[in-house]
């Protein structure tokens, strides 16, 4: 029987090889295929953009914006509104079609540069351009890893550009990159090269926005965040948009409506100009995946400003809103008008809405990223001279839903006291609740924030290699643990490649998207391996 559709992009796809009938996320082979579309069109795009720029024309960044936005909404747990997905494509195709119309030279353009239809055509092209339309499994890995990097790339660049923050190099990079991918003369060695060039621009792009974010919201601090309740009705914001954060919070000052993040959003807790409203009260709930259950006990409105959408329940689903890359078919969708966005909407129905149910009692102490621990670092080198800390373990990455991601939690609660956690993202909520200790006053979980903030790990390793005179980044008392769930963790595992980080251990499971052949390429390249038991691994790691 041949697959209604297929994607292998995430670490649940369906028996850890590719979902063929629905996806794991929920999505349908409907909103799969316009997917794959909407990537076939905006590879089409970049490889135009790419020509003009070799004729040495000027490409709009209104092209490199709508790549951007184009991929991001690709991006696993996203968007599953086909009706929006499908617009995207006819909009994307109109304006390839009109760049094109600008070129000098148009032979030997890839098809994706010059296909014409209408969108009744859409779905039967749609079955031809998926993931297997690249016949050669090696060929197709390759192209898929850096696709991914791309996807996760991408969602880093939106949120920089949200605060007005831009790079042209990236830009120009992504739309070669998605030109490349369409380029079947390419070898085995091109494509390697463009798997870690994507990693160079991966870290490229954290620093981006780390600069973005710390420049609009000051260096993060060390911080307590409640996760109680108050009395006030409140909204639910998840995601990792901190300018539709911040925009939230001014529109309901004064409103008598409280402010809880959820999931990734939990670290805008940690910056100066966030934490100042005080009506940003706590976070409420846990990773993405608990979400069906913590949003009905939220009571609320729910505001989803990127990924890590579960399909709404029926009970709840009028209250959840969506913005930028993010839709539900039946769940409201809030654009962006003349720079600003109206949350007016969501404040109204949180008026009408009881105060949240109250999950837990306590707090999480995070705002470990790079300047904060540089801060200190004299404090952690002399614990690490004096033996106090023999390792450090970073475990950042992703939450899911798979019994097996119990192995993060148990880990974390078998490793020596004398050894600290470095995390971002929300592989942090396996443990970062539980009762781990200090040592000498440094906490045993030192959260970064969200999964960009990986780059503030990678920073705190390379000031470390620096302090103590080593010649390799792998010389340092730091061994690597990560969970991966989507695309964002494809580009922070290329990110870390790229600044020479080897002997990384990847899980739950390695991706299906790596066929055997590639996989022995990172295996042999860089040391990538996967997870087996707790004990063997603490020896492994730990020694």
């Amino acid at each position: 029987m041949d697959p209604k559709m297929f994607c292998f992009q995430c670490q649940e796809t369906a028996g850890g090889k590719g979902c063929q009938v629905q996806g794991v996320c929920g999505k349908t082979a409907d909103v799969a295929a316009a997917q794959d579309l909407l990537i076939y069109a905006t590879k089409g795009l970049a490889a135009v953009a790419h020509r003009l720029r070799g004729e040495g024309q000027a490409v709009d960044a209104s092209v490199a914006h709508r790549i951007t936005l184009n991929l991001f909404i690709t991006i696993t747990n996203a968007n599953f509104d086909q009706n929006v997905i499908d617009a995207r494509s006819a909009e994307t195709f109109a304006v390839r079609d009109e760049l094109r119309g600008r070129l000098k030279e148009t032979a030997n353009l890839p098809e994706a540069a010059t296909w014409t239809g209408s969108q009744a055509d859409f779905a039967a092209k749609a079955k031809k351009v998926g993931v297997l339309a690249t016949e050669n499994e090696d060929v197709r890995s390759f192209r898929e890893l850096t696709m991914y990097g791309l996807k996760g790339m991408a969602a880093y660049l939106k949120h920089a550009n949200a605060l007005g923050y831009e790079s042209e190099d990236i830009e120009i990079f992504m739309q070669r990159a998605l030109s490349m991918l369409l380029d079947d003369s390419l070898s085995g060695d091109d494509l390697t090269a463009l798997a870690l060039e994507t990693g160079k621009f991966g870290v490229d792009v954290m620093a981006l926005l780390d600069k973005a974010n710390t420049e609009s919201y000051g260096n993060p601090e060390i911080t307590k965040v409640q996760l109680g309740v108050g009395k006030n009705p409140g909204i639910l914001i998840t995601g990792h948009d901190l300018a539709d954060l911040e925009e939230l919070l001014k529109q309901t000052e004064g409103t008598g409506v409280d402010v809880y993040t959820h999931g990734e959003m939990l670290p805008a807790h940690y910056y100066p100009k966030l934490k100042q409203y005080k009506h940003l009260v706590g976070n409420y709930g846990n990773a993405w995946w608990q979400q069906k259950e913590e949003f009905e006990a939220f009571q609320g409105p729910v505001l989803f400003t990127t990924n890590c959408l579960v399909p709404p329940k029926d009970s709840y689903k009028a209250r959840v809103f969506t913005t930028a890359a993010v839709g539900f078919p039946g769940c409201p969708h809030i654009e962006e008008k003349d720079g600003r966005k109206d949350f007016s909407a969501v404040i109204e129905m949180a008026k009408t809405c009881p105060p949240p149910k109250e999950l837990e009692q306590g707090e999480i102490v995070g705002g470990f990223a790079h300047e904060q621990v540089f801060a200190v670092a004299d404090k952690v080198v002399d614990a690490i001279k004096s033996g106090a800390i023999k390792k450090f373990i970073v475990m950042a990455g992703c939450d899911g839903r798979m019994k097996s991601r119990g192995y993060y939690k148990e880990f974390a609660e078998a490793l020596p006291k004398d050894t600290v956690i470095l995390t971002a993202g929300c592989a942090k909520y396996k443990y970062i609740k539980l009762p781990l200790g200090d040592i000498g006053g440094i906490p045993r979980v030192l959260d970064a924030g969200q999964c960009n903030d990986s780059y503030s790990l990678a920073l705190i390793a390379l000031k470390l290699k620096e302090v103590f005179g080593l010649a390799d980044v792998n010389e340092l008392p730091v061994a690597y643990n990560i969970a991966w769930y989507e695309q964002k963790a494809v580009i922070v595992l290329l990110a870390l490649l790229h600044l020479g980080v080897k002997n990384i251990h990847l899980g739950p499971t390695l991706p299906a998207f790596l066929s055997p052949n590639v996989g022995k390429v990172l295996v042999e390249t860089f040391g990538i391996g996967g997870i087996t038991d707790v004990e063997s691994d603490i020896k492994s790691m730990v020694g």
